[in-house]
């Protein structure tokens, strides 16, 4: 119950920030926005709703009257977004049918906030990055965001993140503070910041691993692993409210030019 309360002051504390006028995340550049041609596919596996709305309904899909949230609006100006349920190969129907690998073609993935990586899937995801892959690998272990749908609801976001196996593979640990205080931080990362709200702590318990670095105060860490790179954020709250992204997305989009570029 007090975690809970401290994401109801967090919110009113966002709502400070934007009526102050305070710039949450200033973008790097102003031409992040990519034309059709030159959009790349991105993998995205998420709890979030970040692909369709939390009030969307199958039929408003269906029919192609749902409203893409925000977040897939500034993220689809730069990729083609691919949405996935699994990262591990899934069986063929037929015995001369090849199984089917939703990683196959992509080098670019974005897991947010998952509901959880089976074993499978953790050793595919650990394949895919030594082989060359760009993964942003983002796991919050406090959600601050506000979302309708009850605890156990299948449509809620996973409140507090799993952390995958594969991570301490990689040689990281993720840790949680809860008694910090509930309030936006600013943490340095790349030629900008970093939004931040009850984030994680990142550990490097074995720097021979995945050859990792630690920025924005502990809550990123880069990492090369094989020929591939991994980006572990433990926070998740610019994918979560729109105040701290921008206007157009553009910390968003900024963050995602940090992983991926």
């Amino acid at each position: 119950m007090a975690i809970r309360g401290n994401s109801r002051r967090l919110l009113a504390a966002l709502a400070v920030l934007v009526l102050g006028g305070c710039e949450a995340a200033p973008a790097t550049t102003t031409t992040l926005a990519a034309s059709p041609q030159e959009r790349l596919q991105l993998g995205l596996m998420t709890s979030l709703p970040l692909y369709w709305s939390e009030d969307a309904g199958l039929a408003d899909i269906a029919a192609g009257r749902a409203v893409p949230p925000w977040q897939r609006r500034a993220i689809e100006t730069r990729f083609v977004l691919v949405p996935l349920d699994t990262l591990s190969p899934v069986p063929a129907l037929s015995p001369d049918a090849p199984d089917t690998d939703p990683l196959a073609g992509l080098t670019r993935l974005a897991v947010i906030q998952p509901r959880g990586l089976a074993p499978a899937d953790n050793v595919a995801l650990d394949g895919w990055v030594r082989a060359g892959g760009k993964l942003l690998l983002v796991l919050d272990p406090m959600l601050t965001g506000e979302y309708e749908a009850p605890l156990g609801d299948p449509r809620r976001p996973v409140d507090s993140a799993l952390v995958p196996p594969v991570v301490a593979r990689w040689g990281m640990a993720i840790s949680f503070d809860a008694a910090q205080e509930p309030a936006v931080r600013q943490a340095p990362l790349a030629e900008g910041t970093l939004p931040l709200a009850l984030a994680g702590r990142i550990a490097i318990t074995d720097p021979a691993a995945g050859q990792c670095r630690l920025l924005a105060g502990d809550a990123v860490a880069r990492c090369a692993v094989g020929k591939g790179r991994v980006t572990l954020i433990a926070d998740a709250a610019l994918f979560e409210h729109p105040d701290l992204a921008g206007a157009e997305g553009e910390a968003l989009l900024a963050l995602l030019a940090t992983a991926f570029d």
